[in-house]
């Protein structure tokens, strides 16, 4: 498993960031790769499969660290991140098979990031 996370952290470790920066670095880096390939409507094959591995990696790891007896986050939250991961699953293989998708798996990406920078909650914020 450990050989998992560094491999799906990559380059991003060497950063001095840590916690939700780092989070917010590797959904970037991944993000921005599956944007590239949405982008150029999948022309490079060996882009698009790397991108999609490599975010289901992610996510795979995410969903991991969820179901830890040490993880610490509210259940509620737990039980919705370990649903999203779920659905990016799901819908990576829908993506990989040749169907659309993969422009709602950047948005759940997205989605993730503006709640680990407090994006979100400084929207939420305005609204009220």
């Amino acid at each position: 498993m450990q050989a998992l996370a560094y491999k799906a952290y990559g380059q991003v470790t060497q950063r001095t960031a840590t916690g939700r920066a780092l989070e917010y670095a590797v959904f970037e880096q991944i993000t921005r790769d599956l944007q590239s390939v949405l982008d150029d409507g999948g022309e490079n094959p060996g882009a698009w499969g790397d991108a999609i591995y490599r975010n289901l990696q992610l996510w795979t790891i995410i969903a991991t660290d969820l179901l830890s007896p040490e993880n610490a986050l509210p259940n509620e939250m737990k039980a919705g991140l370990i649903t999203l991961s779920e659905f990016v699953r799901r819908t990576s293989m829908k993506v990989l098979a040749g169907s659309e998708g993969l422009a709602d798996i950047i948005e759940v990406n997205r989605t993730i990031m503006a709640g680990l920078d407090g994006s979100a909650a400084a929207a939420e914020q305005e609204v009220i």
